[in-house]
């Protein structure tokens, strides 16, 4: 094993304590065997990932460098300054953005994310997840809107990371749901699971997406060009690490809809 030749045989030794010994030996270098090509794996999955952060990176990087050059013209008027300051800040928070969620992507891939085990009151979820986005819904007149069967439906899990989550989703449905469109969640609570359903009447997602939605840095057909294809992912890592799952599909009346589910 140590001079990579493999496989080795021992059928040679068929009884007795040799027998054992050979069986031991077997199971130890399907063990290394398996062990080595796991590194091979994560080395080639490291390098893949640093590839598509450099990318990811690389193009809001680019265009903060041609606006700070366009500042620094010496006849550029007021309002054109302006324009440019507002779409660096735009960038900035992009990139922002972008690095604080591939970190905590980082933390869940290393296992040192560490998420509570609590209950988490369903209304403070929905309250927390949809507050920043308030007023995009309001400035896109879009209507958000939200159901609860009893209004204390809750789950075991992590308030912070749940609603990192569904923050996501949240936005993603506002992303592609058109200007006057229609976004809502509803919610119910049984004894094996808590489930939250978050739709929209937008244009839903094409059959060749669908298998691939919550792949990272994945962009779908009806993605912006702001979308980066790691908030998705991020969702379902942070379900799945709550005992839950989440799972994407079209409504029959059009539009798109994510179901979320934690059991108990």
């Amino acid at each position: 094993m140590l001079h990579h030749q493999t496989p080795i045989h021992f059928e040679n030794y068929a009884e007795g304590e040799l027998s054992i010994l050979q069986n031991e030996l077997s199971k130890m270098t399907l063990r290394l065997t398996e062990a080595a090509d796991a590194l091979t794996r994560d080395k080639k999955y490291l390098s893949d990932a640093m590839a598509d952060i450099s990318h990811q990176l690389r193009s809001p990087l680019t265009s903060i460098h041609l606006i700070l050059s366009l500042l620094k013209e010496p006849d550029i008027s007021p309002h054109r300054r302006m324009e440019l300051l507002h779409e660096l800040t735009q960038l900035l928070s992009r990139i922002d953005w972008l690095v604080e969620s591939l970190l905590k992507m980082s933390k869940m891939d290393a296992g040192t994310a560490y998420l509570k085990h609590v209950p988490v009151s369903v209304s403070q979820l929905l309250e927390a997840a949809s507050e920043p986005l308030l007023i995009p819904f309001e400035l896109r007149e879009q209507t958000f809107t939200i159901h609860q069967e009893t209004g204390r439906e809750q789950f075991t899990g992590d308030l912070s990371w749940s609603t990192e989550a569904v923050l996501n989703i949240l936005k993603n449905c506002m992303e592609h749901t058109p200007a006057g469109g229609h976004i809502w969640v509803s919610c119910r609570e049984n004894t094996i699971f808590t489930e939250i359903m978050i739709e929209d009447n937008g244009p839903g997602f094409s059959q060749s997406d669908l298998p691939h939605l919550f792949e990272r840095f994945y962009k779908g057909e009806n993605s912006s060009d702001q979308s980066v294809g790691i908030g998705l992912a991020l969702a379902r890592m942070i379900v799945s690490q709550q005992n839950g799952t989440l799972k994407a599909e079209n409504r029959f009346e059009g539009g798109a809809r994510f179901v979320l589910k934690f059991y108990k």
